[in-house]
C-alpha cells in the first residue's frame, strides 16, 4: 500500500485526484495540504466525500505537512512545483505537477512557454528538467525510465490534440503544414478560484475564443508531433470557452497526403491505439459528445475523412478534469509504481 500526498488539494484537481485516490486499492491518501482553506476537513469543504475523506487540509509549513510520501501529486499552479518538488525527491517520493513547470526537458523551450503564460522565464531548479518526462503515456511511453520518480502532467487542450493526431501524423497520413485544432472546453478549465471573466453571468449563454496570440499549449502539440514527424511542424490553434461545466472537444483537420483513402486512415488509428486502453475509436455515424466521457479517464476520437476535400477530420473529447488532469497523473501515478494502467480508473461515467 502506497501513501500518497496531494498538494492543492482545494482545488478541482485536489479534489479530483482524492476521488479517485479513495477507489484505488494499492493508495491510502495520507497528506492533504493547500494555501487556502486549511483547518478543515476536505470534507467540510466538498461535502460529498463526508465520511470517504475526512482528513484535515494542512497549511504548507505544518509539521505533519512535512511527513514523507511514496507519491506526491502537486495540483498548483505554475511556480509552486518547480520550488516544493525537490523536497520531496529528496525523501524519496515519486512527484506528478499539474502545471506546466515540468513539461519541458530544457531551459529555452520552459522559458518560451513561461512568457507566453506572463511568468518569470527562469525556472527555479532547472536541474530538474532533464529527469522529467512528458506524463502522456499514450504518445510517450519510451521515454519513461525504469524508475521515473518525476512527471509533468499534459496540459488538457494538448491532450486531447495531441491523441487526436499523433496517429496521423506519425504513420504520414497528412501534410504536416496544415494541421488545424479547433478547442472548445468547459468553464472549470479556468480552476476553482473566482473572476469576473467566469462570472456566471459572464459565461451564461456566452462563447468566445482567447488568447489568440498564443496559446501555452500549443508549445505542446508543436514539440511532441514534430517529435513523431521528425521535422519541425507548426498548427493553427484556437482555443475557446464554452458554456458548461467540464469537457473538452477538439475539432482537427489536415490535408490528406498523397494516395490515403478513408480506409487507410481507419486502419492506421485501429492499429496505433491497438493496447491502450483508454483511447476509444468511433466513426462518423456515431453520436458521441463530451458527455460521454465526463467522469472518465477515456478520450473518444470520432475519425472520418472528407472525401470533397481530402482532409482528415477528427473529433477529440475529453474530460478536462480527468483524462485531461487528474485522471491521466493517476494513470501516471499506476506507471510509476509498477501497478496496471487502468487500476482505478477502468470504470464508466455517469450518464445523462
Amino acid at each position: 500500500m502506497i501513501k500518497v500526498k496531494v498538494v492543492g488539494s482545494g482545488g478541482y484537481g485536489g479534489v479530483g485526484i482524492v476521488e479517485l485516490l479513495l477507489r484505488h486499492p494499492e493508495a491510502r491518501i495520507q497528506t492533504l495540504v493547500a494555501a487556502t482553506e486549511t483547518g478543515m476537513p476536505m470534507s467540510a469543504l466538498y461535502p460529498h466525500l463526508q465520511g470517504f475523506c475526512d482528513l484535515p487540509i494542512l497549511k504548507p509549513d505544518d509539521p505533519a505537512a512535512q511527513e514523507p510520501a511514496d507519491v506526491v501529486f502537486f495540483s498548483t499552479p505554475d511556480g509552486v512545483g518547480m520550488v516544493q518538488a525537490r523536497v520531496e525527491l529528496e525523501k524519496g517520493a515519486r512527484v506528478i505537477d499539474y502545471s506546466g513547470d515540468f513539461r519541458f526537458n530544457n531551459m529555452e523551450e520552459y522559458a518560451e512557454y513561461a512568457r507566453r503564460i506572463g511568468r518569470d522565464p527562469v525556472h527555479k531548479s532547472p536541474d530538474l528538467l532533464s529527469s522529467t518526462v512528458y506524463g502522456l503515456p499514450e504518445l510517450n511511453r519510451a521515454a519513461y525510465a525504469v524508475d521515473q520518480r518525476l512527471v509533468g502532467n499534459p496540459g488538457c487542450f494538448a491532450m486531447s490534440c495531441l491523441l487526436g493526431l499523433a496517429p496521423a501524423v506519425s504513420s504520414g497520413l497528412v501534410d504536416p503544414s496544415s494541421l488545424i485544432c479547433d478547442c472548445k472546453t468547459g468553464v472549470s478549465g479556468a480552476g476553482k478560484k473566482p473572476s469576473p471573466t467566469f462570472h456566471y453571468p459572464a459565461r451564461y449563454e456566452n462563447m468566445n475564443a482567447y488568447r489568440l496570440a498564443g496559446h501555452q499549449h500549443v508549445m505542446e502539440v508543436e514539440r511532441m508531433l514534430g517529435a513523431l514527424a521528425g521535422e519541425d511542424i507548426r498548427v493553427t490553434f484556437t482555443a475557446q470557452v464554452v458554456p458548461m461545466c467540464r469537457g473538452i472537444m477538439s475539432c482537427l483537420y489536415g490535408t490528406l497526403a498523397e494516395g490515403i483513402t478513408a480506409q487507410t486512415v481507419q486502419d492506421a488509428y485501429a492499429e496505433y491505439y491497438r493496447n491502450h486502453a483508454f483511447v476509444r475509436l468511433y466513426d462518423e455515424s456515431a453520436a458521441i459528445g463530451t458527455v460521454h466521457v465526463r467522469g472518465t479517464n477515456f478520450c473518444n476520437l470520432t475519425v472520418g475523412v472528407d472525401n470533397r476535400t481530402r482532409r482528415l477530420r477528427v473529433v477529440s473529447h475529453i474530460d478536462n478534469l480527468m483524462k485531461g488532469q487528474a485522471g491521466n497523473a493517476m494513470q501516471n501515478m499506476n506507471i510509476l509504481c509498477g501497478f496496471p494502467e487502468t487500476m482505478a480508473l477502468d470504470q464508466p461515467g455517469f450518464y445523462p
